[in-house]
This record gives structure tokens, C-alpha cells and sequence, in this order.
């Protein structure tokens, strides 16, 4: 991979491959955290199915994760402005057999 330099103008190129773009659906993330990072494993749990598996997990430092925080805030009630509130259905808790929380 070649050096990148930063552009002179502070943008960042961002680029996603076509895989990416097609992107992973998630109805269930479950988050962990230790000192130093954040863990969030994204999980689709399938009605009647008792097992499932992670899709996907994303690592972020704990600065990230308040940052990620606040933009999906911050979308959420732009979205509620457009589109009105997002319900909150209630769901029956889902047992989970999944390794140890809250330590990394």
C-alpha cells in the first residue's frame, strides 16, 4: 500500500469496497468493555432459531465509543424530526450464553 500523505485541504479519502457496501443486518448488539476499549458484537437472532452467531464486532477505544454515542444521537433525533418517534417495543429478555461481561 502507498504512503498517504494528507491532503493539504484536511479531507479524508474514505473509500467502500463493494462487500462492505452491501453492509450486515444486525437485531442485536451485545457490548462488553475493559479499561482500555469498547466491544460491540452485532449478532442477527433469527425468531424460533436458539443459536445464532456474531457478524460482526467492531473494537473501539473508549473515546470512540462516547463519540459514537453521540452521533447516533444525535441521528436518531434528526430521523425522529423527519420521520416521527421511534417506538420501543418491548422484547422478552434473551437469554445469552456468551462468554465472560464486562472484562476484556
Amino acid at each position: 500500500m502507498a504512503d498517504q500523505k494528507p491532503k493539504k485541504d484536511g479531507k479524508l479519502n474514505i473509500e467502500l469496497d463493494e462487500k462492505v457496501a452491501e453492509g450486515t443486518y444486525s437485531n442485536l448488539a451485545i457490548i462488553n468493555h475493559s479499561v482500555s476499549e469498547f466491544i460491540v458484537d452485532f449478532i442477527n437472532i433469527m425468531p424460533g432459531i436458539p443459536k445464532a452467531k456474531v457478524k460482526s464486532r467492531i473494537i473501539l477505544t473508549p473515546q470512540h465509543a462516547k463519540r459514537l454515542t453521540k452521533a447516533l444521537a444525535d441521528n436518531v433525533k434528526r430521523f425522529e424530526k423527519a420521520h416521527g418517534e421511534i417506538k420501543d417495543y418491548e422484547q422478552p429478555p434473551i437469554p445469552i450464553n456468551f462468554g465472560p461481561t464486562g472484562e476484556a
